[in-house]
Parts: C-alpha cells; structure tokens; sequence
C-alpha cells in the first residue's frame, strides 16, 4: 500500500522527489510525532509572495489552516503567521479558533526584535512553516526563478532558533527548512539555485506544499487514531475563498481555483488517496 511520502509526492512536476533519499523515509510521521511530543500552542507560518501578481498564492495557507483545524482537535492554540501579504486572505471565516499575527516587512534587527517578543509572549511550544519562502545564504530571498523579492518578504525565518522545535515543508528548495538539505539541493538541477539555509528539525517534501499540509494532518491522524484531515470539499472551500480575498495561482500568477498550475482535482486525488490510507489503517 502507498505511504503518505508516496501520496505527497506524487505527480511531481519539481524534481523535489529527487531529495527523498536524504530524508527519513517515515518523515511525515516523524514530523507529526515531533509535534504530539510538543502539546499545547503551535506558530504555522505561511504566505509565498508571487511578484508578477503582487498577491500571495494558493499554495500555503490551504495546507496551513488544515495543519491548524488538526491541531485544534488535539486542543493546541493555534496562531498564523504571515505578513502583509497574507494578511487580507486569512478572514475570521478561515480561522475558525485560531489566531492571526501579522509579521512586519523590516531590517534583520527589527525583525529580530519583532520575533523576540512573539516568541517570548506566547511561547509555542512547535513552530511549523509552510510554503514560506526562507533567507538564502546570503540573506536575500528569491522566488522560484531566482528573482529577489527580499523587500516583499517579512523575514520569520527568526521565529524558528535552535531553542524551538520545529517542522518545516518544502516543495521547491527556497522554502524554510530546505537548509537541512542545502547542499543536496544545489544539485537537482530543476530545483533552485540559492536555496533556503533556514534549518529545521523535521523536514517534509511534498510536489505541492499543500499536499505535505495533508500528509501532516494524515500522519497525526494515525498517530491519534483520529481523522483530523479535511475534505477535498472543505479544500475547495478555502481554495475559493482565499482566491476570492486575492490569492493567485504561483506558477500562473493569476486568480483561479487552482494550485502551482495543479487543477483542484488533483489536491481532491492525493486527499481522497490519503483518507482511503486512514480508513486501511482503521482511522474513522
């Protein structure tokens, strides 16, 4: 029977399974038992900006928000993370229990301090990030075509020091948490040049972020022996609403009920795949 990597990594259009040997084969559930070790209040970042849109994509939040309805279930607080990009798309409607912070587009200092304060007010006890692009090594940010979009970017990879545990997902190498795998990275060709040096201590690959978002909720859901994962209904919900509030798609940059150029039945095929994986493993 496939696996939830199998299921997150299917249909990959990227080359990101390229990078599977160099990661745990169970990584989902390693990243999902991570969290359960971590109980309590969980930072989610998201929010990729795409700079011929000036918008935010569809890729992120939707994998973001199905991360937080799971952790809800298991009594976590939740908050989102993004920064004025994300801000407009994350409506009261979509965040249910969970709460929204907006993280400032500033100097690495004041992006520090920023981050300082979150981290200490709140005190989550995991930092999950999702689809976010993170700093290369030499502290710019680029898309997925090298582009610098360092000033449309917060800089939250300061949410995520040694201190915290973490979990990261990726589908592209400029993601945080791809530092794990920086130099291996550097060598598929169709992944991107300057990847992400942010690290973090469980690292998931999926073709489309999203898709590592329902892969993780998957996992928890076999761990908890619990259904925590949303429908392919409620993804097509929340893909509409987002592109309704200014979302775009990130490979087309244009506002349509679609995800890195992947029509929505295709996020319906990997969720209807991973819920038929919960029901094998006796998850009702």
């Amino acid at each position: 029977m496939a696996t939830i990597e199998d299921i997150i990594l299917s249909n990959d259009q990227r080359g990101i399974s390229a990078l599977r040997p160099h990661v745990p084969a169970d990584y989902a559930r390693q990243a999902a038992q991570h969290i359960l070790d971590h109980p309590n209040r969980a930072f989610i970042i998201t929010g990729f900006y795409i700079l011929s849109a000036g918008a935010v994509e569809t890729d992120g939040p939707p994998g973001a928000l199905a991360i937080g309805r799971a952790l809800e279930a298991l009594g976590y607080k939740v908050w989102y993370i993004g920064d004025r990009w994300l801000t407009p798309v994350m409506s009261k409607d979509l965040l249910g229990k969970g709460e929204y912070v907006e993280f400032p587009i500033a100097t690495p200092e004041e992006s520090r301090t920023f981050a300082q304060g979150l981290l200490k007010k709140h005190n989550p006890s995991i930092v999950i990030s999702i689809e976010r692009c993170g700093a290369s090594q030499d502290g710019l940010y680029r898309n997925m075509r090298g582009r610098d979009i360092t000033q449309y970017t917060a800089r939250v990879d300061y949410l995520l020091p040694d201190t915290v545990p973490t979990v990261g997902i990726g589908d592209g190498g400029n993601e945080i948490g791809m530092g794990v795998l920086l130099e291996q990275v550097k060598q598929v060709p169709s992944l991107v040049k300057d990847p992400a040096a942010t690290k973090v201590q469980k690292l998931m690959l999926a073709s489309v972020s999203n898709w590592g978002g329902y892969g993780l909720a998957a996992a928890l859901s076999v761990l908890k022996r619990k259904d925590l994962l949303i429908t392919p209904q409620d993804e097509e919900a929340m893909v509409k609403r987002i592109v309704e509030l200014g979302a775009v798609d990130g490979i087309r940059g244009t506002h349509e009920m679609a995800v890195d150029n992947f029509p929505l039945t295709e996020s319906a095929r990997v969720l209807n795949e991973l819920h038929a994986l919960l029901r094998a493993s006796g998850v009702r």
